[in-house]
């Protein structure tokens, strides 16, 4: 057969993934905080793009804009001036009239005396100290404020004290020794953040050339720092070392340390056989061992929590329904400055390199715009078709929460699955419930046994919460008994399913939680 190169026409149509369709895609899935980074990154390679400042007016109505460059000047009013002018010379006149009258000026003083205020009251004089503010208006900037330099308060503020800087603070105080602080060096430095020692002392050892005797030497003292509890190697440890330096570790206590396994299981019986004790001296040695601080090193935990900010806000509305709005503090507005753009380009070339790079600007900054504005109503369609299909939740609470899934919402806004998933994540709504992810009202569906509606998953484990928690000692229920409970309200649920929702909510089975429940019942007893 003959090779031979030939031309032909083909017409098709393709989806091609563009940056800018990319950038809409990943502009859908991002917080808040994402999105804030994104665009500071935008504004700073591209100069025609502007972030207006939200302003109070704005951020209750959103009804005005601010011109990129517009400032607000303060409201003042004239005879407020004068009324201050005056006054401020009426007292000055004043206080020059009574010292010529009386002849208590500064230099006439002076001279008749032949002594100087510098000299007898040197504290007395003003001082400028140029590491510390002296107007109070100089803490804050604000807005409008002309001259000097502004002070922010949190560059006065102390920073913490983490758990290494603390126990590097003791070690000079506990060790001599060069080669111990050395050691001691080490060992801190494998401390995790709840202060536990995650290193073999071995290890250590061979590292630094030095014996096993000596390390643990070392670490001993060191278990003997401030806080309680520091560089131990397990829990039972760290609340021995705890109760050691309170004199309550006797062999009762120390029984009982030894099987935190069986506290763990609730199974008093056993613990009250090992540690040779009645009843309400177990009862007194749990009290102690709940005042221990099973992780000494998380007071000094530096890591900062965040509120969450909601991107949608759900109130109450006149007509009995529901007002659904964009939280403006999640809103950044992005103006493009065209007059900027206009402005440059008289000043360069058609065909210059300068001019492409200003159109390319252009263009990216209309996009992002765009971009923006469509996510902003996305993001608004999904959660009114939310708030719709979840009004019972809304007005009775959790136990009226509808399954509800991906397809669903997609369906009824007409919009892809994928769509919908990336607004869901990471994105909250308040709500007059409560602040919820707005995942949280995507749930998985439970028939109904009487062939009814069907329930939601969420619904069903807050009813296995609230059925466990007002059970009591003598009549604590099983699993099987929490399934022939749902059957009855109409949930056909089995007996696993019932279990895997009971672990995944940290409830212990019924043998431990009658164990607990007796114990619990004793207290007062014993008191």
């Amino acid at each position: 057969m003959a090779l031979s190169a030939s031309l032909f026409l083909r017409q098709n149509q393709s989806l091609v993934m563009t940056p800018q369709l990319m950038q809409s895609i990943q502009l859908l899935q991002m917080t808040h905080i994402e999105l804030t980074q994104f665009i500071a990154q935008e504004v700073e390679k591209n100069p025609l793009l502007d972030v207006a400042a939200l302003d109070t007016d704005f951020a209750q109505n959103d009804t005005h804009g601010i011109a990129p460059g517009a400032e607000a000047a303060p409201l003042r009013d004239d005879h407020e001036g004068e009324d201050r002018d005056a006054a401020s010379g009426g007292e000055d006149d004043q206080s020059e009239w009574y010292d010529s009258r009386h002849g208590l000026g500064g230099a006439h003083l002076v001279e008749q005396l032949d002594v100087s205020f510098e000299n007898v009251f040197p504290d007395d004089l003003p001082q400028a100290r140029p590491d510390a503010p002296e107007l109070i208006s100089q803490w804050k900037s604000m807005p409008g404020s002309e001259g000097g330099q502004s002070y922010e308060l949190d560059d006065f503020v102390a920073a913490r004290v983490s758990l290494h800087d603390h126990v590097a603070q003791q070690v000079p105080l506990l060790l001599s020794d060069i080669n111990e602080r050395v050691v001691a060096r080490h060992l801190s430095d494998q401390l995790d953040d709840a202060g536990y020692l995650q290193a073999d002392t071995a290890e250590i050892a061979e590292r630094l050339g030095v014996g096993i005797a000596f390390v643990e030497n070392v670490l001993r003292s060191l278990q003997t720092l401030d806080p309680p509890g520091i560089f131990s190697r397990s829990l039972g440890e760290c609340l021995a070392i705890q109760l050691k330096q309170k004199d309550r570790y006797d062999p009762a206590m120390q029984a009982l340390i030894e099987h935190l396994d069986l506290l763990a299981k609730r199974d008093f019986a056993t613990l009250r056989r090992l540690c040779g004790v009645e009843d309400e001296d177990l009862i007194e040695m749990l009290a102690e061992i709940r005042q221990l601080d099973p992780k000494p090193g998380s007071r000094f935990d530096t890591v900062v929590s965040e509120a969450i900010v909601p991107d949608v806000v759900v109130r109450s509305g006149a007509d009995g329904g529901w007002a659904i709005e964009l939280n403006p503090d999640t809103l950044p507005r992005v103006l493009v400055n065209h007059s900027y753009f206009r402005t440059v380009s008289k000043t360069v070339t058609r065909q210059s390199d300068g001019q492409a790079f200003l159109s390319e600007c252009l263009q990216n900054a209309n996009w992002l715009t765009r971009s923006l504005d469509q996510r902003a109503r996305t993001i608004m369609k999904v959660a009114t078709e939310i708030v719709r299909q979840q009004d019972a939740f809304l007005v009775h609470g959790i136990e009226h929460l509808r399954p509800l899934n991906l397809k669903t919402v997609a369906d009824a806004i007409k919009m892809h699955e994928s769509t919908v998933s990336r607004v869901t994540s990471n994105k909250y709504m308040l709500t007059p419930r409560g602040l919820f992810e707005l995942k949280y009202f995507f749930t998985v569906s439970i028939g109904s046994g009487a062939g009814g509606d069907a329930h939601s998953a969420e619904a069903v484990r807050h009813r296995i919460r609230q059925m466990i928690a007002q059970e009591t000692a003598e009549a604590v229920l099983s699993d099987d008994d929490i399934v022939i409970s749902l059957k009855k309200a109409g949930v056909d649920l089995a007996r696993r399913t019932v279990a895997k929702y009971r672990e995944a909510m940290n409830i212990p089975s019924s043998v431990q939680r009658r164990r607990e429940k007796r114990a619990m019942a004793k207290i007062p007893a014993s008191g």
